[in-house]
């Protein structure tokens, strides 16, 4: 398995994907029920396979990543060659900016002595999912790349 298994409700929503997919390997519902029950090994690696091609489908498409916590913001844009980051370190534990008063302090007080700001771009490995996948596992998540536009803006 290249990623990790899908979770119970990432397959319940995605129930009907799975179905086809079984369809696509003329597996019909009994015939699943019967691996379910006799051949557990295969039922396991099914779901793994089905995982994998719902991760390479959605990795595949992802230009952007944030990780926010209190006191920082890492903003990725993935481009097809490089990784670019945008991050941002407040040094001021009062400052919180997963709220809405902490994030407009920060939008305020971009120029602050407290705000540190950096970027860095790096060469994207020759496994570009997977590399997403690492960030997303550290807790990044996927958007559409607001926040990066707006700091690039501001950095610009």
């Amino acid at each position: 398995m290249k990623y990790r298994r899908l979770t119970k409700e990432q397959f319940e929503e995605m129930h009907q994907e799975f179905i086809n997919f079984l369809a696509a390997q003329s597996i019909t519902a009994d015939e699943w029920e019967d691996i379910k029950k006799n051949k557990p090994e295969v039922m396991e690696q099914e779901l793994d396979v089905f995982s994998d091609l719902i991760w390479e489908g959605v990795l595949n498409n992802v230009k952007y990543l944030e990780h926010i916590s209190p006191q920082q913001l890492m903003l990725f844009y993935i481009s097809d060659t490089h990784l670019n980051l945008i991050a941002i370190k407040i040094d001021n534990n009062a400052i919180d900016i997963t709220t809405d008063y902490g994030y407009k302090w920060l939008q305020q007080n971009i120029n602050d002595d407290s705000v540190s700001l950096y970027t860095s771009t790096k060469a994207i490995s020759d496994d570009r999912n997977k590399d997403i996948f690492i960030l997303i596992e550290q807790g990044a998540v996927i958007t559409k790349g607001t926040l990066y536009r707006y700091f690039e803006d501001v950095l610009g």
